[in-house]
């Protein structure tokens, strides 16, 4: 079963489909919402509870069918999350009120979380050598998605606003299709599950691992902040283009689609170097300092040139993300690395449900719901965010053991100059 190619093949089309799914309606969907809440006020307040509510569903039903997977089977739990993706779509192309987007996007909260089944497949069907090379094409894949959807979405958004969600419906169920005649079940009987039991099924059991680690748990405060101030990007980036700069769902996929280049030419080419020439703490204090300067150039901004050049500062920092990994990763026992992982994933996803909620909450409320009108006030707020987390992560660096400590110095000296 090891090295299946067309597996293989079917599991990398099903992240990009997954990832171009979301990005086909981030330039659509906030209008959607405004539409059918009858103002922007109010769509913004509902956009921020709606991607709430599916970040939840994300956050309990990812153990829940990884465990399912693991009991019943990959194939089943993947093909029927690909039918509920394209249900969800489906329904919001037709959705006549908020009822049924709402419905819609709980769907979507419990079928989206399939990322942890797709992952648990490409291990069962590669060899352990190749693992790390596959991966890592898992997430180039997701790279590519996020360059595609959102430029895609905005282009059949200024044709129809509901256009990229029946485009979405259709790639996924033939999607379904497709994996309904190629992909093989990956589990056997010798490595079948057992019964599930509550321990599995819960999803706060994760956060408990990071109280461990007096380090992790310091450090996890930066991720939060981190977390917090990109919610702020993906939830009210539209609002704030639209009201401000008059951006079509064009311009703001191509806008969003230069993000997902960024972020892939800062994870694939500019990592490596600022480790050898900054270090770890160098390159988590340049990352997180870029990304204050990059907000706060969003907040500032009234013309498209500058919107764009605050993107291009935001793929500078990108260097923080992985280097603030690394330094976790150190600090804590080698045979504990993936408990610890997946308790920062549990964590990041936590910060998708407060994010949003916070992040439209702050916008509708000054370019609204105040007599102060602040447009970039979200992202005011973000800037904020990552200030504080660079105080922190300096804080916490200067309390971190002796040995951790000098890793983090040795990542610079130990360089040939």
């Amino acid at each position: 079963m090891k090295n299946r190619p067309a597996a293989l093949v079917f599991i990398l089309i099903t992240l990009l489909i997954d990832v171009m799914g979301i990005g086909l309606i981030i330039p659509v969907f906030p209008n959607l919402m405004k539409l059918l809440s009858g103002s922007e006020t109010a769509g913004a307040q509902m956009l921020g509870i709606f991607t709430a509510i599916y970040a939840v569903m994300q956050f309990v039903f990812a153990p829940i069918l990884g465990a399912l997977s693991d009991r019943y089977g990959r194939r089943p739990v993947l093909l029927l999350s690909l039918l509920g993706v394209g249900l969800d779509y489906l329904l919001m192309y037709v959705a006549p009120n908020l009822g049924w987007l709402l419905l819609g996007r709980i769907i979507a909260g419990i079928t989206g979380a399939s990322v942890t089944v797709a992952n648990a497949y490409v291990a069962d069907v590669t060899a352990p050598g190749d693992r790390a090379r596959n991966f890592g094409l898992l997430g180039a894949t997701f790279g590519v998605g996020f360059i595609l959807g959102p430029a895609l979405g905005g282009l059949l958004g200024n044709i129809d606003l509901r256009l990229p969600f029946a485009f979405a419906a259709g790639l996924s169920l033939l999607n379904a299709l497709y994996g309904y005649f190629v992909l093989p079940e990956s589990v056997t009987s010798e490595t079948r599950g057992k019964a599930l039991g509550r321990e599995v099924l819960n999803p706060l059991a994760p956060l408990r691992d990071l109280g461990r680690y007096p380090v992790v748990r310091a450090l996890a405060s930066s991720f939060i902040l981190i977390g917090l101030a990109g919610q702020v990007l993906f939830n009210t980036w539209v609002l704030f283009t639209e009201a401000t700069l008059g951006w079509t769902p064009a311009q703001n996929g191509l806008a969003l689609a230069l993000v997902g280049v960024m972020s892939v030419l800062s994870q694939a080419v500019l990592v490596a170097p600022a480790m050898k020439l900054l270090g770890e703490r160098g390159s988590i204090f340049t990352g997180l300092l870029l990304s204050t300067v990059q907000y706060g150039m969003m907040g500032a901004a009234r013309s498209g040139a500058a919107m764009y050049g605050s993107i291009v500062v935001g793929g500078f920092a990108g260097i923080a993300g992985p280097a603030l990994q690394g330094l976790i990763s150190r600090s804590v026992d080698a045979r504990e690395q993936g408990r610890i992982q997946g308790a920062l994933a549990s964590l990041n996803s936590l910060t998708g449900v407060v994010g949003p909620l916070l992040a439209t909450w702050v916008y509708a409320y000054f370019n609204g719901g105040s007599q102060w009108r602040i447009p970039g006030a979200a992202f005011y707020m973000a800037a904020f965010f990552l200030l504080a987390g660079v105080v922190l992560a300096g804080v916490v660096m200067r309390r971190m053991p002796r040995s951790v400590r000098a890793g983090v110095q040795d990542t610079v000296s130990e360089q040939p100059s």
